[in-house]
């Protein structure tokens, strides 16, 4: 199949679209620079030059491709606009990527006995509110095949050109430069988690397998961030781990990298990419964490 694809230099899309050419797929990526192109030209993508704001060129290559799979930017509701567009009534599969912070909570540190299931409504927080929105966009266009896959913390080394995820490169930086691993608060807030070989794997199945309207939690397992972060303080040989104050943690992180990405609890469980056959092959961040993160 021809797979247009959005952020196909990013951690995700970088993965995924290795997984799709290894498949037996051509992927035309959507990058925005001539750098970036030269990247995920290594590694069999044809390139596209553009940006999510060139709603024209997003509906062409819709329309030219047999499906289309968005990783760019899961809150960028005018370039999933352009993709529908482009591929209104036309059958053909579309998979959006979004993220689990859409249950995410105000918690900072605290626990949460709260766990989301895929057919359970959801009522985000305010901030979170125009993600969730978009997701029900996609899941409700006529005439597709629209699927969205809801990823959870993602951990493991790029598979495709050089990029990272979101939380465990942020705790490890700061822990790095400070010479102190930290968490907020008490750091018994918790989230689903999973490796990015097995999200790749997922997206590639997905394709071949899902059904109309599904949509998917990708998790394969979860942890406090206390462990998470204790985790690094020991791969990093830095003595224990430590609390700081929420305060603390926005002034260095921002608000939204803080509040929700490390603060909050998002705790998920997923069946539907069970049903479809995927098999996870790794259960344990911390796990990884103390096998395969870098030490320096």
């Amino acid at each position: 199949m021809l797979i247009f694809l959005t952020g196909a230099n990013g951690y995700i899309g970088g993965a995924v679209a290795t997984a799709l050419i290894a498949a037996g797929h051509h992927v035309r990526g959507l990058v925005r620079s001539e750098d970036k192109a030269d990247a995920v030209a290594r590694y069999g993508v044809e390139a596209v030059l553009g940006t999510l704001d060139n709603a024209d060129l997003l509906q062409a290559e819709a329309r030219a491709a047999d499906a289309v799979i968005n990783t760019a930017n899961s809150d960028h509701r005018g370039a999933v606009e352009a993709l529908l567009a482009g591929l209104a009534g036309s059958g053909k599969t579309f998979i959006h990527s979004s993220g689990s912070s859409i249950v995410a909570d105000l918690a900072m540190g605290e626990p949460s006995e709260r766990v989301f299931h895929e057919n359970e409504p959801i009522t985000p927080v305010a901030d979170k509110a125009a993600r969730v929105a978009i997701d029900r966009l996609v899941l409700e266009a006529p005439g597709l095949c629209s699927v969205v896959l809801c990823n959870t913390m993602i951990y493991g080394h790029a598979l495709g050109p050089p990029a990272q995820s979101v939380q465990i490169p942020a705790l490890t930086r700061q822990a790095r430069t400070s010479g102190v691993a930290r968490y907020i608060g008490r750091g018994l807030n918790r989230w689903s988690n999973v490796h990015i070989a097995d999200v790749a794997a997922l997206y590639v199945l997905v394709l071949a397998k899902a059904p109309a309207g599904s949509f998917m939690y990708v998790e394969s397992g979860e942890a406090e961030l206390r462990e998470i972060v204790a985790a690094i303080a020991a791969k990093l040989k830095l003595g224990a781990a430590q609390s700081w104050s929420a305060d603390e943690a926005i002034a260095f992180f921002g608000r939204s990298m803080a509040v929700y990405s490390l603060g909050s609890n998002s705790r998920v469980r997923g069946k539907t990419a069970a049903a479809l056959g995927w098999r996870p092959r790794s259960r344990s961040v911390t796990t990884w964490i103390a096998g395969e993160l870098v030490e320096h």
